[in-house]
């Protein structure tokens, strides 16, 4: 069995209590009073969830993104579906998120600490810290407070980036969410942790001639993914160190080596290939701006007015 330790971790001294682009104020010590094991008992949860499961810490990042970018940061992506409604989690962008398990073993252990108190919202915010902590990135202040939703449509799921965007595309999509084209670049390096499937890179291998991608990566790319690839798992790993939370990412980017052709759109792009290249160039940097942009992505639609769900499937 694989055993996952923490490296030396960057401590970040936040603003502990931010107001930005939401409608209510966070603290990074919201619970203090009233479940102060509640961050113990989901890094202990998390960290269990990543020996039996390597692809977890990638999954949960990816969960925590992918629910603040519809309704904001409000667990509406952990919502089932129902006979009157299609869930966010059904949505075609999301039907490859997993391990929403582990956010209910999270939650089911709070709720025996304490009732009623820590939001699902909250629970992946840490989470997403967590599994980046644990992967040898950075560590900050989770600000907490948030409220779960009630509503989630899958529909609405057209919204998320997409690894087809152009940057432009990318850039105005942050900016409706308050996040700046540094956000977009720093955000963007969460692809260091994950594997993707052929479908989504695919098509600049075989349907048009992409003249940004390394060549030699590309015949690599090509025996991977076939242009009549039957195997439904076939796909390539988003850096070479896609367990370790590192910059590699940014590296194979200036070589013409990203996956995405969102990502390697970035260095073909004036606004966002400076970034890029400072980030490739020192690991440190980009490890800090990740960490501040984590924190404005958690701030982004938090809401007063919503519910502390006791089981984070349904709400309550």
């Amino acid at each position: 069995m694989a055993k996952i330790s923490i490296s030396p971790i960057i401590t970040l001294v936040l603003i502990l209590n931010v107001v930005s682009y939401s409608e209510a104020a966070l603290g990074a010590h919201y619970y203090d009073q009233t479940c102060p094991q509640a961050e113990s008992i989901i890094y202990q949860t998390i960290c269990n969830a990543s020996i039996y499961d390597p692809k977890v810490p990638a999954r949960l990042l990816r969960m925590f993104f992918h629910d603040c970018f519809i309704r904001g940061c409000d667990a509406s992506l952990l919502l089932d579906s129902t006979p009157e409604n299609k869930a966010e989690k059904d949505g075609p962008p999301n039907i490859s998120v997993r391990s929403f398990y582990v956010i209910e073993n999270a939650k089911a252990k709070l709720e025996k600490a304490c009732p009623r108190t820590v939001s699902c919202a909250d629970i992946i915010a840490i989470a997403a810290r967590d599994v980046v902590a644990l992967s040898q990135g950075p560590w900050w202040h989770v600000l907490k407070g948030r409220t779960d939703g009630r509503v989630s449509k899958a529909n609405e799921t057209i919204d998320l980036p997409s690894p087809f965007s152009n940057t432009t595309t990318l850039i105005q999509s942050f900016a409706k969410r308050g996040l700046t084209v540094k956000d977009l670049v720093a955000l963007s390096g969460g692809h260091t942790l994950g594997f993707s499937h052929c479908s989504s890179f695919s098509a600049r291998l075989h349907n048009i001639s992409d003249p940004s991608i390394n060549s030699k990566f590309a015949i690599n790319l090509k025996k991977k993914c076939p242009i009549h690839n039957k195997d439904r798992n076939a796909g390539e790993f988003l850096d070479s160190t896609s367990a370790r939370f590192d910059n590699d990412y940014y590296k194979r980017i200036t070589m013409g080596k990203g996956v995405f052709g969102s990502d390697q759109a970035m260095y073909g792009d004036t606004r966002t290939k400076p970034i890029v290249d400072s980030f490739a160039k020192d690991e440190k940097l980009f490890f800090s701006e990740f960490a501040a942009s984590m924190v404005k992505l958690g701030n982004v639609g938090v809401k007063e007015d919503g519910e502390i769900r006791v089981k984070c499937s349904i709400v309550n």
